[in-house]
């Protein structure tokens, strides 16, 4: 085998800039020289020892690229911090920091302890810029106590130690850590820069104390960082997540320089607020100012027309998405599925999800979501199989999107079978899966069963387990455990109107005026309104919304005119109305008049004279449908031969040539 033997001096040769030291060490030893870096910033070089399988280099030609940094050696070691030790390779501060960086970069903390431990162990080891290298590295790879034993037993810190650490706990969910840094800072006479006060702030959201983020925003006044647009964002997330959006769009307003986080944190802020209207103003004068909308703001975006139902804004939506070119990556995907399914179009809701490149439990969950509302619990039950064979882990949210599919439909036996799969997969249910099975009992009519599995749960049941058993009361007209019901849901939460209705339902419908009128008055008493009836369509952007016997409408005397022809057409293929529905102590004459001019159905006969034959009609309502409503809308599709889609608050109902989707079992 050649060897290289350096014709030059004994103690040191340069090469390239760089240095090796102990060059007798070296001598008669087959090696590989290259460079640890391309980079003239860093002149130091490297020498590895060779197996005989390994080709010998030429000095001066080979170079160590950054991405063989962190190789390691046969001991499992680095390669580089091997070379140190054995005396082939001088170190020196630029070298650990760069180290350090790397592992930071490529999330790589296992080799950063290496380099740490090693950097320790140098006459380096009191330079505080390393260790704050060192201190980063740990806080953004979660390893927060090595974070703080670094920071703990730092001799000496700067700004830059605290902001690291107050980041390193801001970014990974513990703000009281972050927040209880801050004063101490302030005590060692440290002035903090926009990056401490954007981690802060970010804390101090996550925290529900809203005085510990006033407090925040007014030492960013005092420092002169509160029009800084790091700081301006953080602000306006901060007043976002406290729902102040008053003072949101306060600081928004102000921020002389804005950024697309700005814009998507306002945008977010009335998406979750189902103020679709205003965030969809918001990002077109987001698009008038030049900024270009992200992932986040579209998914934002998708949220708001999801909440409200906007079909087509939701699709103009998309379409504006697909000629930015960004590409339908996993969560705004999920949002857009949502989008499609609640505004009741299931077909494209189908086709998002089927061109997910790699779907997630959040897609899976989404599509079950949309089977489930839409009706389809053999559906939702076969694609959770499917989804259990392709290896996805269903979570909490799975389990209620599929007990929601046997509720709606009625499928008792398999509701009872996946809430036991569900406490067998380790999965504890909560309130929402307890709510969703005396829901399931109730539509079947297993009452006391329902009345018996709450009374076993290891819970105290809440206001929301009582308010599905008095649902379902009013469902199958059982007066008596009704009234029970009630009372829980009274002593819970007595001011939500709708238990109270619920009740003077069943009072009413069993005859039982005296009782009824007492749940009124006690109404009037507590100061508890019932929220008025209401529905809308949207027509070309345009949303419509009617109330029952509404008078406000440019288009009244049409409108009325339309519904009392749909109205002949049906009685005369069968529909009867059911004054049943009707809970007021009128005459029968009156009841069947108060009943021809409910909220869905004065949207349908708008729909009707202002969409072109043959087009699907999409109308939502904020709450339930009433039984008759349902059954004129039956008959209805069949006369004007158009599939209606309403969605209330449970559910969507397909109505197509005289049959709904439900199976009348809702």
């Amino acid at each position: 085998m050649n060897k290289f033997i350096f014709p030059f001096s004994e103690n040191i040769i340069f090469v390239n800039g760089g240095f090796i030291s102990s060059v007798r060490s070296l001598m008669e030893i087959p090696i590989s020289p290259r460079f640890l870096s391309t980079s003239p910033a860093i002149p130091i070089a490297s020498i590895s020892v060779l197996s005989e399988e390994e080709e010998v280099f030429d000095l001066a030609s080979h170079v160590i690229q950054e991405k063989d940094y962190l190789r390691k050696s046969p001991n499992g070691g680095l390669r580089v911090l091997d070379l140190i030790d054995q005396g082939f390779l001088e170190p020196d501060g630029k070298l650990y920091n760069q180290l350090l960086n790397k592992c930071t970069q490529l999330g790589k903390i296992t080799e950063g302890q290496m380099v740490h431990t090693h950097f320790m162990k140098s006459r380096y080891k009191h330079y505080m810029v390393i260790q704050n290298t060192a201190l980063n590295m740990y806080a953004k790879g979660n390893c927060l106590d090595d974070a703080r034993e670094v920071f703990d037993k730092m001799p000496v810190r700067d700004m830059v130690t605290w902001t690291a650490m107050i980041t390193g706990y801001s970014q990974n969910d513990k703000p009281e850590e972050a927040l209880a840094l801050f004063p101490k800072m302030l005590r060692v006479e440290l002035k903090p820069n926009h990056f401490t006060f954007s981690s802060l702030l970010k804390a101090a959201g996550a925290r529900t104390d809203e005085c510990e983020g006033e407090q925040i925003h007014g030492y960013c006044l005092k420092y002169g960082y509160d029009s800084n647009v790091y700081v301006g964002s953080a602000l306006v997330e901060l007043y976002c997540r406290y729902e102040r959006k008053k003072e949101a769009h306060f600081v928004f307003d102000g921020l002389v320089d804005k950024n697309e986080v700005s814009w998507n944190s306002l945008i977010a802020a009335h998406a979750r607020k189902s103020e679709g209207d205003k965030a969809l103003k918001l990002f077109q004068k987001m698009q008038r100012h030049g900024y270009e909308p992200t992932h986040f703001t579209y998914s934002s975006i998708f949220s708001a027309c999801a909440s409200t139902g906007s079909l087509e804004q939701g699709k103009w939506i998309h379409a504006h998405m697909l000629k930015s070119g960004l590409k339908l990556i996993a969560f705004i995907g999920n949002t857009l599925l949502d989008m499609y399914a609640k505004s009741g179009s299931f077909d494209d809701a189908i086709r998002v999800f089927d061109r997910l490149v790699k779907p997630d439990v959040v897609s899976w969950n989404s599509v079950l979501t949309a089977y489930a509302q839409h009706g389809l619990g053999v559906k939702t039950l076969e694609h959770f199989e499917k989804m259990m064979r392709t290896g996805i882990e269903p979570n909490s949210v799975t389990f209620l999107c599929v007990l929601t599919a046997c509720s709606h439909g009625g499928l008792l036996e398999k509701g009872q079978h996946y809430f036991d799969l569900m406490k067998k997969s380790n999965i504890e249910p909560d309130v929402s899966h307890y709510v969703t099975m005396v829901d399931l009992l109730g539509r079947a009519g297993q009452l006391d069963r329902a009345l018996n599995f709450i009374k076993e749960l290891p819970i105290e049941p809440t206001s929301a387990i009582w308010g599905a058993l008095l649902g379902a009361c009013r469902m199958h007209k059982n007066m008596e455990l009704g009234a029970c019901a009630a009372e829980h849901v009274f002593e819970l939460d007595p001011y939500d109107s709708g238990p109270h209705i619920l009740l003077y339902n069943i009072y009413a419908s069993a005859g039982k005026w005296n009782e009824a009128s007492k749940v009124r008055k006690f109404m009037k008493e507590i100061g508890v309104k019932k929220e008025p009836a209401c529905s809308w369509v949207e027509i070309e952007n345009s949303v419509h919304m009617f109330v029952a016997n509404d008078e406000n409408h440019p288009m009244q005397n049409e409108i009325n005119r339309m519904w009392r022809k749909i109205s002949e057409k049906i009685k005369e293929i069968g529909y009867v109305p059911d004054t049943s529905h009707v809970l007021l102590y009128v005459d029968e004459q009156e009841r069947e008049v108060k009943l021809q001019y409910h909220s869905e159905k004065l949207a349908l006969a708008f729909a009707l004279l202002k969409t072109p034959p043959g087009s699907t009609i999409r109308i939502k309502k904020n709450i339930r449908v009433c039984g008759d409503c349902h059954s004129a809308f039956k008959f209805a599709s069949l006369v004007v031969e158009r599939e209606i889609i309403l969605r209330d608050t449970n559910r969507f109902h397909h109505f197509h040539r005289g049959s709904c989707s439900c199976g009348d079992y809702w």
